[in-house]
């Protein structure tokens, strides 16, 4: 890694747990400026604004997330906890959650549409090929797999972000899952407690 890019990180990894320990909202770049120890105009090379910086911060989470369902993905384990670990490490850690709520003010729509979109693009890869170990294990029988995984992540996105969903929403996504993937009722049923619903 380059010394540039060193310092990035670097200054990403500071910020990161600036929103974390203080928010946001707490946090100024002068903040970042101090901790770091640089001069305001190495932090403006790098990044043009705080909004940058925390765009950059939600990427660097994106790809960590996205490592660590890789890892679950290679594991020798079944495939529905293959698809539940995939999901679980997907969303932000409890600790991240000041994070990811600033992405749900209205202000910041257009920066949350972004990283959606970018983290479907990244997970729908890692699902389908777990969508496929389970046809080819007679768990689940569908075509256009990418199609059908993109499609339920941004419908559950759309649900379960926020947290406010019922429990007639969750019965009918796991049903509409299930239908989805060609899977026998109750195959999905781990997604319960995934999503905070006890089974």
């Amino acid at each position: 890694m380059k010394k540039g890019e060193r310092r990035k990180q670097e200054l990403l990894r500071i910020a990161y747990k600036m929103f974390i320990t203080r928010g946001y909202e707490n946090t100024s770049v002068d903040d970042i400026i101090a901790e770091a120890g640089i001069a305001k105009g190495t932090y403006y090379y790098y990044f043009e604004s705080k909004e940058q910086t925390l765009e950059a911060v939600i990427e660097m989470m994106l790809d960590q997330e996205i490592e660590a369902a890789k890892q679950v993905m290679a594991a020798e384990i079944p495939v529905p906890q293959k698809i539940a670990g995939i999901i679980t490490s997907i969303r932000p850690t409890q600790e991240e959650q000041p994070i990811e709520g600033v992405l749900m003010q209205p202000e910041n729509v257009l920066m949350h549409n972004k990283i959606r979109r970018k983290l479907v693009e990244k997970a729908v890869p890692l699902l389908s090929e777990a969508v496929e170990e389970g046809i080819a294990e007679g768990i689940f029988a569908c075509d256009c797999i990418p199609e059908r995984v993109r499609m339920l992540l941004l419908i559950s996105s759309d649900i379960f972000d926020e947290g406010s969903f019922t429990e007639r929403e969750v019965a009918v996504f796991i049903d509409m899952t299930e239908k989805l993937l060609g899977a026998e009722p109750g195959a999905m049923e781990f997604i319960r407690p995934l999503i905070g619903l006890e089974e």
